[in-house]
């Protein structure tokens, strides 16, 4: 049954960034989205910067947009169909969401933060009020790959996928690998360029990304990943020398999030982490450089397929909002909301990250002398790794040089058991870093 109406009413609460970007697309590509579906009129917006909100909107020429400095006005109003939420952050948007859905209003959010958390929460009452949240903004910016996995692709049983899911980190290590800059000259000049925030700690450490790959592991493994089953660890160690050394040994160095589903359809256990990884330089990862993001993806029936684009900004996370207004937009109208709800259906556990498996790359810094090799390759036995590669190359002083290797597959816990050895030798200055490997060449 199709639903009687001249026009969709939207409603935006919160105009920073990204609700402005909204706002704008909206209102500059207001023709070309009536022809796709229906004419999407924004009805409203709610910000407590009435003035500039208010100046912003007639600016692009919206002089009928209400403006409120209450949120709640907004959700009350009967006349609005959708409500997109770009307040950002947990608790004051969850409240918002919540309120929106229980009025029976559709939702869209890009709030990775909230939906790696309360995801699950949310969509359990978006069914229950027969309405629709929508969240494809949420990773990736304006690429649209959870569409992709939740439609597109839904015909496959995901094996794994692998993410540049942050913009600044992958700028940092593509200035550091490009440039040979060190990571600290790196950052500054994401911070000035304002690919970095004056605390850069969310991205440089992982969090960004872990809750990213929490919401897509969710909709691909069918099982339910929060933020605090994602492991993480940072970028802040990687030294221009890592990216020389990989350079030699044919990777590249890129912040990764991975996650992995071993097992059937129905069972199995689930890998979800987010770390440095060094990659083969042909796998398509290897490639994505500067601010870009991408994800690549392995399904048993479409086998390897690879989605890269902006993963942040106005203009692109708005293009993925605005795409999922119109997605509610058409469900409204066709009387089909609440079709697109949470398939998390299964319960499978995710393997503690000392259990994980992987090749790495060691660097330690030793007194050049007799008998180095065999004491790290005891140490190395004796927790048991074996090593695939050995380099030594560079001397850091007259009397100290660097070894690096790679080892073969190992457990992580066994490989921290060896590095902890090997830092007590009386031949180890210092064991400077580790970063996983992945071998598989594409």
């Amino acid at each position: 049954m199709v639903i009687e109406k001249s026009e969709i009413k939207v409603g935006i609460i919160g105009l920073g960034t990204v609700g402005g970007g909204t706002a704008t697309v909206l209102s500059l590509n207001a023709e070309t989205i009536a022809t796709r579906a229906i004419p999407i009129r924004l009805v409203a917006v709610a910000d407590i910067r009435i003035d500039q909100t208010r100046a912003f909107l007639d600016n692009l020429g919206l002089q009928e947009t209400a403006v409120y400095g209450d949120w709640h006005a907004l959700i009350d109003d009967p006349e609005l169909d959708i409500i997109i939420e770009t307040v950002g952050g947990i608790d004051l948007a969850r409240e918002i969401i919540n309120d929106a859905l229980s009025a029976g209003k559709s939702v869209v959010t890009a709030n990775k933060d909230l939906m790696a958390v309360h995801g699950g929460e949310l969509l359990a009452i978006a069914s229950d009020h027969n309405t629709d949240l929508f969240f494809e903004a949420s990773v990736a910016g304006g690429i649209p790959v959870i569409q992709a996995v939740k439609e597109s692709l839904a015909g496959n049983r995901f094996i794994s996928i692998m993410g540049i899911l942050n913009g600044t980190t992958n700028y940092i290590l593509t200035k550091m690998r490009e440039d040979g800059a060190d990571f600290d000259v790196a950052l500054a000049e994401a911070q000035k360029l304002g690919y970095a925030e004056a605390d850069p700690t969310a991205d440089v450490e992982g969090y960004d990304a872990a809750r990213k790959i929490a919401i897509l592991s969710s909709i691909a493994f069918n099982s339910r990943v929060t933020y605090d089953m994602v492991a993480c660890e940072g970028i802040t160690r990687i030294s221009k020398w890592d990216m020389l050394y990989a350079e030699e040994f044919g990777y590249v160095i890129k912040m990764v999030a991975i996650a992995r589903h071993f097992g059937d359809d129905v069972t199995g256990v689930l890998e979800a982490r987010v770390h440095p990884l060094m990659i083969p330089k042909s796998h398509p990862l290897a490639s994505v450089r500067d601010s870009y993001n991408a994800v690549f993806i392995e399904g048993n029936a479409v086998e390897k397929t690879m989605f890269m684009g902006r993963g942040a900004g106005a203009l692109p996370t708005a293009s993925a909002i605005v795409g999922d207004t119109i997605q509610a937009a058409r469900n409204i109208i066709h009387n089909s909301k609440a079709r697109w709800g949470c398939t998390c259906h299964l319960n499978l556990p995710v393997v503690p990250i000392s259990e994980v498996v992987s090749k790495y790359y060691i660097r330690i810094c030793v007194n050049d002398k007799v008998g180095v090799f065999a004491a790290l390759s005891a140490a190395l036995k004796e927790s048991n790794v074996s090593m695939d590669a050995v380099m030594q190359k560079r001397r850091i002083t007259a009397e100290q040089a660097e070894i690096v290797l790679i080892t073969h597959q190992v457990r992580h816990a066994d490989m921290m058991a060896a590095l902890d050895i090997i830092a007590k030798l009386e031949c180890t200055c210092e064991v400077s870093g580790y970063i996983r490997v992945e071998d598989e060449e594409i």
